[in-house]
Protein backbone atom coordinates (compact mmCIF):
# COMPACT_ATOMS: atom_id res chain seq x y z
CA UNK A 1 0.00 0.00 0.00
CA UNK A 2 1.49 3.86 -0.99
CA UNK A 3 1.71 6.29 1.20
CA UNK A 4 -0.90 8.16 -0.20
CA UNK A 5 -3.12 5.01 0.36
CA UNK A 6 -2.54 4.78 3.28
CA UNK A 7 -3.56 7.73 4.75
CA UNK A 8 -6.72 8.05 2.14
CA UNK A 9 -7.54 4.34 4.15
CA UNK A 10 -7.68 6.82 7.26
CA UNK A 11 -4.26 4.81 9.07
CA UNK A 12 -2.19 6.98 11.19
CA UNK A 13 1.09 7.85 9.64
CA UNK A 14 4.75 7.99 11.27
CA UNK A 15 5.93 11.70 10.71
CA UNK A 16 9.45 10.76 11.10
CA UNK A 17 8.78 8.44 7.89
CA UNK A 18 8.15 11.30 6.15
CA UNK A 19 12.10 11.30 4.59
CA UNK A 20 12.48 7.57 5.23
CA UNK A 21 13.97 5.92 2.22
CA UNK A 22 14.11 8.80 0.24
CA UNK A 23 17.63 9.01 -0.85
CA UNK A 24 17.70 12.53 -1.49
CA UNK A 25 20.02 15.18 1.62
CA UNK A 26 17.18 17.17 2.88
CA UNK A 27 18.21 20.42 3.12
CA UNK A 28 16.46 22.78 5.81
CA UNK A 29 15.86 26.72 5.48
CA UNK A 30 19.31 28.35 5.45
CA UNK A 31 20.81 25.63 3.12
CA UNK A 32 22.25 23.64 5.75
CA UNK A 33 21.81 19.89 5.22
CA UNK A 34 19.61 17.70 7.22
CA UNK A 35 22.69 15.21 7.81
CA UNK A 36 24.52 17.33 9.73
CA UNK A 37 22.07 18.08 12.29
CA UNK A 38 23.71 18.71 15.98
CA UNK A 39 22.42 16.46 19.33
CA UNK A 40 20.10 19.48 20.13
CA UNK A 41 18.54 19.20 16.39
CA UNK A 42 17.96 15.49 16.70
CA UNK A 43 16.18 16.37 20.32
CA UNK A 44 14.07 18.50 18.73
CA UNK A 45 13.51 16.41 15.46
CA UNK A 46 12.44 13.43 17.59
CA UNK A 47 9.92 15.58 19.64
CA UNK A 48 8.37 16.98 16.76
CA UNK A 49 7.96 13.33 15.51
CA UNK A 50 6.62 12.29 18.73
CA UNK A 51 4.05 15.27 18.29
CA UNK A 52 2.92 14.53 15.05
CA UNK A 53 2.47 10.57 15.71
CA UNK A 54 0.02 12.07 18.76
CA UNK A 55 -1.96 14.29 16.57
CA UNK A 56 -2.28 11.72 14.12
CA UNK A 57 -3.25 9.47 16.41
CA UNK A 58 -5.96 11.76 18.43
CA UNK A 59 -7.22 12.70 14.73
CA UNK A 60 -7.40 8.67 13.69
CA UNK A 61 -10.91 7.05 14.46
CA UNK A 62 -11.06 3.59 14.50
CA UNK A 63 -14.21 2.55 11.54
CA UNK A 64 -15.07 -0.52 13.10
CA UNK A 65 -16.26 1.49 16.09
CA UNK A 66 -19.83 2.81 16.20
CA UNK A 67 -21.44 4.59 19.38
CA UNK A 68 -24.73 2.91 18.14
CA UNK A 69 -22.77 -0.45 18.85
CA UNK A 70 -23.83 -1.43 22.32
CA UNK A 71 -22.01 -4.90 21.81
CA UNK A 72 -18.90 -3.02 22.65
CA UNK A 73 -18.27 -2.06 25.93
CA UNK A 74 -16.44 1.03 27.64
CA UNK A 75 -13.07 0.05 28.42
CA UNK A 76 -10.68 2.35 30.16
CA UNK A 77 -7.96 3.20 28.47
CA UNK A 78 -4.06 3.36 29.71
CA UNK A 79 -4.44 4.31 33.29
CA UNK A 80 -3.42 2.92 36.87
CA UNK A 81 -4.77 3.08 39.99
CA UNK A 82 -3.00 3.72 43.39
CA UNK A 83 -4.49 2.83 46.61
CA UNK A 84 -4.04 4.10 49.74
CA UNK A 85 -4.48 2.06 52.57
CA UNK A 86 -4.40 -1.22 50.55
CA UNK A 87 -4.15 -3.39 53.31
CA UNK A 88 -7.51 -2.60 54.85
CA UNK A 89 -10.52 -4.78 54.85
CA UNK A 90 -12.31 -2.69 52.02
CA UNK A 91 -9.28 -2.54 49.61
CA UNK A 92 -8.87 -6.53 50.38
CA UNK A 93 -12.75 -7.40 50.19
CA UNK A 94 -13.85 -4.92 47.77
CA UNK A 95 -11.57 -3.16 45.47
CA UNK A 96 -9.01 -5.65 44.40
CA UNK A 97 -11.24 -8.44 43.15
CA UNK A 98 -13.30 -5.62 41.41
CA UNK A 99 -10.07 -4.67 39.62
CA UNK A 100 -9.72 -8.60 38.97
CA UNK A 101 -12.93 -9.03 37.92
CA UNK A 102 -12.99 -5.96 35.46
CA UNK A 103 -9.50 -7.27 33.77
CA UNK A 104 -11.28 -10.18 33.36
CA UNK A 105 -13.81 -8.90 32.01
CA UNK A 106 -11.87 -7.58 29.36
CA UNK A 107 -12.47 -4.15 30.11
CA UNK A 108 -9.11 -2.83 31.84
CA UNK A 109 -6.34 -1.77 29.21
CA UNK A 110 -3.16 -4.20 28.89
CA UNK A 111 -0.99 -2.50 30.56
CA UNK A 112 -3.31 -1.21 33.52
CA UNK A 113 -0.88 -0.60 36.68
CA UNK A 114 -2.02 -1.00 40.75
CA UNK A 115 0.43 0.61 43.29
CA UNK A 116 -0.55 0.21 46.69
CA UNK A 117 0.71 2.05 49.81
CA UNK A 118 0.69 1.18 53.16
CA UNK A 119 2.18 1.01 56.46
CA UNK A 120 3.70 -2.48 55.67
CA UNK A 121 7.33 -3.73 55.09
CA UNK A 122 6.52 -5.75 52.07
CA UNK A 123 8.19 -6.33 48.90
CA UNK A 124 6.26 -5.99 45.41
CA UNK A 125 5.71 -9.81 45.35
CA UNK A 126 4.40 -9.71 48.86
CA UNK A 127 1.91 -7.12 47.58
CA UNK A 128 0.86 -9.44 44.47
CA UNK A 129 0.56 -12.26 46.67
CA UNK A 130 -2.44 -10.39 49.13
CA UNK A 131 -3.85 -9.91 46.01
CA UNK A 132 -3.80 -12.98 44.47
CA UNK A 133 -5.40 -14.27 48.06
CA UNK A 134 -7.74 -11.71 47.98
CA UNK A 135 -9.02 -12.30 44.75
CA UNK A 136 -9.13 -16.22 44.64
CA UNK A 137 -11.37 -15.77 47.90
CA UNK A 138 -13.68 -12.51 46.48
CA UNK A 139 -13.88 -12.35 43.15
CA UNK A 140 -16.93 -12.79 41.39
CA UNK A 141 -15.54 -14.47 38.35
CA UNK A 142 -13.98 -17.45 37.46
CA UNK A 143 -10.04 -17.06 38.21
CA UNK A 144 -7.77 -17.21 35.23
CA UNK A 145 -4.27 -17.32 35.32
CA UNK A 146 -3.10 -15.67 32.39
CA UNK A 147 -5.53 -12.84 33.12
CA UNK A 148 -3.96 -12.85 36.94
CA UNK A 149 -0.48 -13.31 35.48
CA UNK A 150 -1.15 -9.76 32.80
CA UNK A 151 -2.02 -7.95 36.04
CA UNK A 152 0.42 -9.00 38.21
CA UNK A 153 3.07 -7.38 36.29
CA UNK A 154 1.88 -4.12 36.16
CA UNK A 155 1.56 -4.46 40.64
CA UNK A 156 4.09 -2.14 42.81
CA UNK A 157 4.34 -1.90 46.52
CA UNK A 158 5.21 1.40 47.81
CA UNK A 159 5.64 1.25 51.94
CA UNK A 160 5.45 4.34 54.43
CA UNK A 161 3.60 6.27 56.56
CA UNK A 162 1.77 9.50 54.83
CA UNK A 163 3.85 11.92 56.06
CA UNK A 164 7.18 10.27 55.00
CA UNK A 165 8.38 12.19 51.86
CA UNK A 166 10.72 9.33 51.24
CA UNK A 167 7.91 7.00 50.44
CA UNK A 168 5.87 9.63 48.09
CA UNK A 169 9.13 10.01 46.14
CA UNK A 170 9.28 6.54 45.66
CA UNK A 171 5.36 6.53 44.47
CA UNK A 172 6.28 9.40 41.83
CA UNK A 173 9.34 7.24 40.59
CA UNK A 174 6.93 4.39 40.75
CA UNK A 175 4.70 6.15 38.69
CA UNK A 176 7.02 7.44 35.98
CA UNK A 177 8.64 3.63 35.94
CA UNK A 178 4.94 2.19 34.93
CA UNK A 179 4.41 5.31 32.53
CA UNK A 180 7.38 3.91 30.71
CA UNK A 181 7.19 0.20 30.98
CA UNK A 182 3.59 0.01 30.72
CA UNK A 183 2.52 3.00 28.94
CA UNK A 184 -0.13 4.09 31.60
CA UNK A 185 0.41 7.89 29.60
CA UNK A 186 0.47 9.45 32.99
CA UNK A 187 -3.37 8.62 33.73
CA UNK A 188 -3.82 7.55 37.70
CA UNK A 189 -6.40 7.69 39.94
CA UNK A 190 -5.35 7.74 43.73
CA UNK A 191 -7.97 5.67 46.04
CA UNK A 192 -7.90 7.01 49.01
CA UNK A 193 -8.94 4.04 51.16
CA UNK A 194 -7.86 5.63 54.91
CA UNK A 195 -9.65 7.33 57.42
CA UNK A 196 -11.41 10.48 57.12
CA UNK A 197 -8.63 12.35 59.07
CA UNK A 198 -5.56 11.00 56.73
CA UNK A 199 -7.45 12.74 53.63
CA UNK A 200 -6.10 16.09 54.03
CA UNK A 201 -2.28 14.47 54.25
CA UNK A 202 -2.34 12.46 51.47
CA UNK A 203 -3.95 15.30 48.96
CA UNK A 204 -1.10 17.81 50.59
CA UNK A 205 1.27 14.94 50.16
CA UNK A 206 0.39 14.34 46.12
CA UNK A 207 0.27 17.91 45.47
CA UNK A 208 4.28 18.05 46.98
CA UNK A 209 5.70 15.37 45.21
CA UNK A 210 3.85 16.54 41.91
CA UNK A 211 1.52 13.71 41.55
CA UNK A 212 -1.67 15.49 41.64
CA UNK A 213 -0.42 17.40 38.39
CA UNK A 214 -0.62 15.54 35.39
CA UNK A 215 1.37 15.73 32.35
CA UNK A 216 -0.10 17.77 29.64
CA UNK A 217 -2.81 15.75 27.48
CA UNK A 218 -3.30 13.32 30.87
CA UNK A 219 -5.53 13.26 33.37
CA UNK A 220 -4.91 12.60 37.54
CA UNK A 221 -8.39 11.68 39.57
CA UNK A 222 -8.66 11.31 43.17
CA UNK A 223 -11.59 8.85 44.87
CA UNK A 224 -12.61 9.55 48.23
CA UNK A 225 -15.07 7.15 50.53
CA UNK A 226 -17.64 8.38 52.55
CA UNK A 227 -18.37 9.77 55.25
CA UNK A 228 -17.44 13.47 53.51
CA UNK A 229 -17.23 15.18 57.32
CA UNK A 230 -19.05 14.48 59.97
CA UNK A 231 -21.50 17.71 59.71
CA UNK A 232 -21.77 20.49 57.34
CA UNK A 233 -18.84 22.65 58.62
CA UNK A 234 -16.52 19.45 58.20
CA UNK A 235 -17.57 18.47 55.07
CA UNK A 236 -16.87 21.93 53.75
CA UNK A 237 -13.68 22.16 55.41
CA UNK A 238 -12.83 18.86 53.69
CA UNK A 239 -14.02 20.10 50.53
CA UNK A 240 -11.94 22.88 50.61
CA UNK A 241 -8.81 21.14 51.03
CA UNK A 242 -9.40 18.56 48.35
CA UNK A 243 -10.42 21.36 45.88
CA UNK A 244 -7.04 22.90 46.94
CA UNK A 245 -5.30 20.28 45.23
CA UNK A 246 -7.98 18.64 43.07
CA UNK A 247 -10.56 20.34 40.97
CA UNK A 248 -14.19 19.57 41.56
CA UNK A 249 -14.82 17.30 38.61
CA UNK A 250 -11.63 15.63 39.67
CA UNK A 251 -12.81 14.76 42.40
CA UNK A 252 -14.84 10.87 42.90
CA UNK A 253 -16.64 10.73 45.86
CA UNK A 254 -17.80 7.14 46.47
CA UNK A 255 -21.16 6.10 47.58
CA UNK A 256 -21.38 2.24 46.54
CA UNK A 257 -25.09 2.25 46.72
CA UNK A 258 -25.29 4.60 43.37
CA UNK A 259 -22.74 1.58 41.83
CA UNK A 260 -25.86 -1.02 42.12
CA UNK A 261 -27.71 -2.00 39.37
CA UNK A 262 -30.82 -1.98 41.40
CA UNK A 263 -30.02 2.01 41.94
CA UNK A 264 -29.41 3.10 38.42
CA UNK A 265 -32.45 1.24 37.30
CA UNK A 266 -34.67 3.68 39.45
CA UNK A 267 -34.18 6.26 36.72
CA UNK A 268 -35.01 3.52 33.76
CA UNK A 269 -38.05 2.81 35.75
CA UNK A 270 -39.03 6.14 35.82
CA UNK A 271 -37.95 7.79 32.58
CA UNK A 272 -37.99 4.96 30.18
CA UNK A 273 -41.63 3.72 30.89
CA UNK A 274 -44.66 5.33 30.56
CA UNK A 275 -47.00 3.44 32.75
CA UNK A 276 -45.48 4.82 35.87
CA UNK A 277 -44.72 8.76 35.46
CA UNK A 278 -48.19 9.75 35.50
CA UNK A 279 -49.23 8.20 39.20
CA UNK A 280 -45.61 8.93 40.47
CA UNK A 281 -46.74 12.11 42.43
CA UNK A 282 -49.03 13.30 44.98
CA UNK A 283 -52.57 12.33 43.95
CA UNK A 284 -51.82 8.92 43.83
CA UNK A 285 -48.74 8.40 46.31
CA UNK A 286 -49.56 7.61 49.93
CA UNK A 287 -45.90 7.44 51.19
CA UNK A 288 -42.55 6.36 50.51
CA UNK A 289 -40.71 4.03 53.00
CA UNK A 290 -36.73 3.72 52.21
CA UNK A 291 -35.29 1.19 54.17
CA UNK A 292 -31.43 -0.35 54.73
CA UNK A 293 -31.60 -3.06 57.29
CA UNK A 294 -28.51 -4.58 58.21
CA UNK A 295 -28.94 -8.44 60.81
CA UNK A 296 -24.87 -7.70 62.06
CA UNK A 297 -23.53 -5.42 64.76
CA UNK A 298 -20.61 -3.41 64.24
CA UNK A 299 -18.08 -6.23 64.54
CA UNK A 300 -14.81 -5.20 64.80
CA UNK A 301 -15.67 -1.42 63.78
CA UNK A 302 -15.91 0.22 67.26
CA UNK A 303 -13.26 2.95 66.79
CA UNK A 304 -14.82 3.88 63.39
CA UNK A 305 -18.44 3.79 64.47
CA UNK A 306 -18.60 4.89 68.02
CA UNK A 307 -19.80 8.37 67.82
CA UNK A 308 -20.69 8.47 63.93
CA UNK A 309 -23.58 6.67 64.48
CA UNK A 310 -26.34 5.23 62.11
CA UNK A 311 -27.55 8.63 61.13
CA UNK A 312 -24.44 9.53 59.84
CA UNK A 313 -23.01 6.97 58.66
CA UNK A 314 -26.35 5.67 56.24
CA UNK A 315 -28.94 8.41 56.30
CA UNK A 316 -26.83 11.42 54.78
CA UNK A 317 -25.53 9.56 51.85
CA UNK A 318 -27.40 6.39 51.11
CA UNK A 319 -30.37 6.98 52.21
CA UNK A 320 -30.43 11.17 50.78
CA UNK A 321 -29.47 9.69 47.57
CA UNK A 322 -31.49 7.13 47.18
CA UNK A 323 -34.40 9.66 48.06
CA UNK A 324 -33.42 12.06 45.86
CA UNK A 325 -33.72 9.47 42.72
CA UNK A 326 -36.85 8.28 43.44
CA UNK A 327 -38.22 11.97 43.59
CA UNK A 328 -36.21 14.05 41.22
CA UNK A 329 -37.58 15.35 38.20
CA UNK A 330 -36.88 13.81 34.61
CA UNK A 331 -33.00 15.18 33.52
CA UNK A 332 -32.86 16.41 30.38
CA UNK A 333 -29.69 14.47 29.48
CA UNK A 334 -28.12 11.22 31.51
CA UNK A 335 -25.23 12.98 32.23
CA UNK A 336 -23.27 14.47 35.38
CA UNK A 337 -24.67 18.03 35.02
CA UNK A 338 -27.88 17.05 34.56
CA UNK A 339 -27.94 14.47 37.76
CA UNK A 340 -26.70 16.60 39.68
CA UNK A 341 -29.24 19.58 38.89
CA UNK A 342 -32.47 17.64 39.59
CA UNK A 343 -31.24 15.87 42.73
CA UNK A 344 -29.88 19.37 44.27
CA UNK A 345 -33.81 20.57 43.52
CA UNK A 346 -35.06 17.45 45.89
CA UNK A 347 -32.48 18.41 48.01
CA UNK A 348 -32.62 21.82 48.54
CA UNK A 349 -36.77 21.17 48.86
CA UNK A 350 -36.49 18.77 51.75
CA UNK A 351 -38.58 20.18 54.76
CA UNK A 352 -37.79 18.76 58.20
CA UNK A 353 -40.76 17.84 60.10
CA UNK A 354 -42.23 20.52 63.01
CA UNK A 355 -41.90 18.10 65.60
CA UNK A 356 -38.25 16.17 65.77
CA UNK A 357 -39.17 14.49 68.98
CA UNK A 358 -42.34 12.68 67.62
CA UNK A 359 -41.03 11.90 63.79
CA UNK A 360 -37.57 10.91 64.32
CA UNK A 361 -36.68 8.06 66.60
CA UNK A 362 -32.60 6.63 67.30
CA UNK A 363 -31.92 3.52 68.77
CA UNK A 364 -29.28 1.14 70.22
CA UNK A 365 -29.87 -2.99 69.86
CA UNK A 366 -29.58 -4.02 73.25
CA UNK A 367 -29.10 -8.61 73.76
CA UNK A 368 -31.10 -10.79 72.38
CA UNK A 369 -31.29 -13.74 69.99
CA UNK A 370 -29.77 -13.65 65.63
CA UNK A 371 -29.17 -16.71 63.41
CA UNK A 372 -29.77 -19.21 66.45
CA UNK A 373 -27.07 -17.74 68.46
CA UNK A 374 -27.34 -15.11 71.26
CA UNK A 375 -25.36 -11.61 70.70
CA UNK A 376 -24.31 -8.94 72.96
CA UNK A 377 -25.99 -5.38 72.84
CA UNK A 378 -24.24 -2.75 71.55
CA UNK A 379 -23.36 -1.29 74.83
CA UNK A 380 -21.78 -4.71 75.53
CA UNK A 381 -19.64 -4.91 72.53
CA UNK A 382 -15.76 -4.92 72.87
CA UNK A 383 -14.42 -0.83 73.03
CA UNK A 384 -17.78 0.60 73.27
CA UNK A 385 -18.40 3.05 76.31
CA UNK A 386 -20.66 1.63 78.38
CA UNK A 387 -22.54 5.12 78.65
CA UNK A 388 -22.21 5.84 75.04
CA UNK A 389 -25.08 7.53 73.31
CA UNK A 390 -24.31 6.46 69.45
CA UNK A 391 -27.17 5.62 67.80
CA UNK A 392 -27.32 1.95 65.93
CA UNK A 393 -30.97 2.45 64.63
CA UNK A 394 -32.45 5.52 62.88
CA UNK A 395 -35.47 6.67 61.21
CA UNK A 396 -37.12 9.64 60.22
CA UNK A 397 -39.99 11.40 58.59
CA UNK A 398 -39.00 14.58 55.65
CA UNK A 399 -40.81 15.89 53.10
CA UNK A 400 -40.63 17.52 49.92
CA UNK A 401 -41.53 21.08 49.57
CA UNK A 402 -42.64 21.23 45.80
CA UNK A 403 -45.59 20.97 43.61
CA UNK A 404 -44.90 17.21 42.86
CA UNK A 405 -44.87 15.74 46.27
CA UNK A 406 -46.20 18.35 48.90
CA UNK A 407 -47.53 16.20 51.90
CA UNK A 408 -46.53 13.34 50.75
CA UNK A 409 -43.65 12.12 54.13
CA UNK A 410 -41.15 10.08 53.09
CA UNK A 411 -39.86 7.77 55.99
CA UNK A 412 -36.17 7.11 56.28
CA UNK A 413 -34.55 3.85 58.42
CA UNK A 414 -31.39 2.33 59.10
CA UNK A 415 -30.01 -0.30 61.45
CA UNK A 416 -27.67 -2.62 62.86
CA UNK A 417 -28.84 -6.21 64.23
CA UNK A 418 -32.50 -6.27 62.37
CA UNK A 419 -34.49 -9.25 61.33
CA UNK A 420 -32.39 -9.21 57.72
CA UNK A 421 -30.13 -7.72 55.53
CA UNK A 422 -32.19 -5.74 52.85
CA UNK A 423 -32.03 -2.57 51.54
CA UNK A 424 -35.48 -1.70 49.76
CA UNK A 425 -37.98 1.66 48.16
CA UNK A 426 -41.32 1.42 48.72
CA UNK A 427 -43.50 3.38 47.17
CA UNK A 428 -47.06 3.01 48.68
CA UNK A 429 -49.86 4.24 47.01
CA UNK A 430 -53.13 5.54 48.07
CA UNK A 431 -56.28 3.46 48.71
CA UNK A 432 -59.20 3.56 45.76
CA UNK A 433 -61.15 6.70 46.04
CA UNK A 434 -64.73 4.48 46.23
CA UNK A 435 -65.20 0.44 46.40
CA UNK A 436 -68.08 -1.60 45.57
CA UNK A 437 -66.98 -4.17 47.30
CA UNK A 438 -68.51 -4.72 51.35
CA UNK A 439 -66.04 -4.40 53.51
CA UNK A 440 -65.53 -8.46 54.70
CA UNK A 441 -64.52 -8.84 50.01
CA UNK A 442 -61.41 -6.56 51.10
CA UNK A 443 -60.48 -7.13 54.70
CA UNK A 444 -57.37 -8.52 53.57
CA UNK A 445 -56.91 -6.00 50.64
CA UNK A 446 -53.77 -3.66 51.53
CA UNK A 447 -52.13 -0.61 49.25
CA UNK A 448 -50.64 -1.22 46.26
CA UNK A 449 -47.17 -0.39 46.09
CA UNK A 450 -44.52 -0.57 43.82
CA UNK A 451 -40.72 -2.25 45.86
CA UNK A 452 -38.04 -1.61 44.87
CA UNK A 453 -34.88 -3.90 46.00
CA UNK A 454 -31.65 -3.33 46.28
CA UNK A 455 -30.03 -5.43 47.82
CA UNK A 456 -29.88 -8.50 48.34
CA UNK A 457 -32.43 -10.34 45.58
CA UNK A 458 -32.34 -7.29 42.89
CA UNK A 459 -35.18 -6.77 41.31
CA UNK A 460 -38.80 -4.98 41.80
CA UNK A 461 -42.12 -6.16 43.37
CA UNK A 462 -45.92 -4.79 42.00
CA UNK A 463 -48.08 -5.19 44.38
CA UNK A 464 -51.75 -5.13 43.86
CA UNK A 465 -54.90 -6.55 44.83
CA UNK A 466 -56.45 -9.95 42.95
CA UNK A 467 -59.85 -11.99 43.65
CA UNK A 468 -59.56 -15.07 44.91
CA UNK A 469 -60.49 -18.03 43.39
CA UNK A 470 -63.41 -19.42 44.84
CA UNK A 471 -67.43 -18.58 44.52
CA UNK A 472 -67.63 -15.67 47.04
CA UNK A 473 -65.85 -12.60 46.23
CA UNK A 474 -62.77 -12.11 48.41
CA UNK A 475 -60.12 -9.61 47.32
CA UNK A 476 -56.33 -10.04 48.68
CA UNK A 477 -52.82 -8.34 47.83
CA UNK A 478 -50.66 -10.35 45.46
CA UNK A 479 -47.59 -9.83 43.54
CA UNK A 480 -45.80 -9.59 40.26
CA UNK A 481 -41.80 -9.63 40.89
CA UNK A 482 -38.82 -8.79 38.60
CA UNK A 483 -35.59 -10.51 39.44
CA UNK A 484 -32.65 -9.59 37.54
CA UNK A 485 -31.14 -12.91 38.41
CA UNK A 486 -34.03 -14.46 36.12
CA UNK A 487 -34.50 -12.21 33.47
CA UNK A 488 -30.83 -11.65 32.58
CA UNK A 489 -28.46 -14.11 31.58
CA UNK A 490 -25.31 -11.82 32.55
CA UNK A 491 -25.33 -11.40 36.59
CA UNK A 492 -25.26 -8.11 38.08
CA UNK A 493 -21.45 -6.35 38.52
CA UNK A 494 -20.51 -5.73 41.70
CA UNK A 495 -21.18 -2.09 42.59
CA UNK A 496 -17.54 -1.71 42.94
CA UNK A 497 -16.89 -2.68 39.21
CA UNK A 498 -18.95 0.14 37.90
CA UNK A 499 -17.90 2.76 39.65
CA UNK A 500 -13.75 2.01 39.28
CA UNK A 501 -14.13 1.83 36.07
CA UNK A 502 -16.23 5.34 35.71
CA UNK A 503 -13.50 6.69 37.44
CA UNK A 504 -10.96 5.71 34.88
CA UNK A 505 -13.12 6.32 32.21
CA UNK A 506 -14.31 9.93 34.04
CA UNK A 507 -18.08 9.19 33.87
CA UNK A 508 -19.31 11.15 36.83
CA UNK A 509 -22.82 9.96 36.08
CA UNK A 510 -23.06 8.00 39.51
CA UNK A 511 -20.80 10.20 41.97
CA UNK A 512 -22.24 12.49 44.57
CA UNK A 513 -20.42 15.93 43.98
CA UNK A 514 -19.92 18.33 46.83
CA UNK A 515 -23.13 20.52 46.97
CA UNK A 516 -25.06 17.47 46.88
CA UNK A 517 -22.80 16.38 50.21
CA UNK A 518 -23.24 19.96 52.22
CA UNK A 519 -27.39 19.81 51.14
CA UNK A 520 -27.66 16.10 53.20
CA UNK A 521 -25.40 17.69 56.02
CA UNK A 522 -27.71 20.81 55.91
CA UNK A 523 -30.70 17.98 56.43
CA UNK A 524 -28.90 15.76 59.05
CA UNK A 525 -27.42 18.16 61.05
CA UNK A 526 -30.60 19.97 62.72
CA UNK A 527 -31.55 16.30 63.97
CA UNK A 528 -28.61 15.72 65.10
CA UNK A 529 -28.58 18.61 67.18
CA UNK A 530 -31.92 17.97 68.62
CA UNK A 531 -30.82 14.26 69.71
CA UNK A 532 -27.52 15.58 70.97
CA UNK A 533 -29.82 17.54 73.67
CA UNK A 534 -33.17 15.14 73.98
CA UNK A 535 -33.01 11.79 76.03
CA UNK A 536 -30.99 8.94 74.66
CA UNK A 537 -31.06 5.97 72.13
CA UNK A 538 -34.51 3.48 72.62
CA UNK A 539 -33.19 0.48 72.86
CA UNK A 540 -34.63 -2.58 70.62
CA UNK A 541 -33.58 -6.60 70.69
CA UNK A 542 -31.39 -7.99 68.66
CA UNK A 543 -33.32 -9.23 65.40
CA UNK A 544 -35.85 -7.57 65.48
CA UNK A 545 -37.34 -4.26 63.29
CA UNK A 546 -36.32 -1.76 65.84
CA UNK A 547 -37.60 0.07 68.54
CA UNK A 548 -41.40 0.54 69.58
CA UNK A 549 -40.99 4.12 69.24
CA UNK A 550 -40.52 3.83 65.35
CA UNK A 551 -44.00 1.97 65.34
CA UNK A 552 -45.62 4.39 67.43
CA UNK A 553 -43.93 7.29 64.69
CA UNK A 554 -45.80 5.89 61.96
CA UNK A 555 -48.73 4.94 64.15
CA UNK A 556 -49.24 8.66 64.51
CA UNK A 557 -49.77 8.89 60.72
CA UNK A 558 -51.91 6.19 60.95
CA UNK A 559 -49.97 4.23 58.79
CA UNK A 560 -46.75 0.76 59.67
CA UNK A 561 -43.71 0.20 58.20
CA UNK A 562 -43.57 -2.53 55.67
CA UNK A 563 -42.05 -6.01 56.70
CA UNK A 564 -39.27 -6.62 54.32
Amino acid sequence: MTKSEALADGAPQDAAATTEGSGDTAVEPGGVKAGSTTAEDTKADSKKADDARGAAAAEWTNPLRDPRDRRLPRIAGPSGLVIFGVTGDLSRKKLMPAIYDLANRGLLPPGFSLLGFARRDWEDEDFAQIVHDSVREHARTEFREEVWQQLAEGMRFIPGDFDDDTAFKQLREAVDELDASRGTSGNYAFYLSVPPKFFPKVVQQLKKHGLATPPEGSWRRAVIEKPFGHDLDSARELNALVHDVFDPEQVFRIDHYLGKETVQNILALRFANQMYEPIWNRSYVDHVQITMAEDIGIGGRAGYYDGIGSARDVIQNHLLQLMALTAMEEPIAFDAESLLTEKLKVLKSVKLPESLGEHTVRGQYATGWQGGEKVPGYLQEDGIDPKSTTDTYAAVKLEVDNRRWAGVPFYLRTGKRLGRRVTEIAVVFQRAPHSPFDSTATEELGQNAIVIRVQPDEGMTVRFGSKVPGTSMEIRDVTMDFAYGESFTESSPEAYERLILDVLLGDANLFPRHQEVEESWKILDPIEDYWETHGKPAQYPSGSWGPKEADEMLARDGRSWRRP
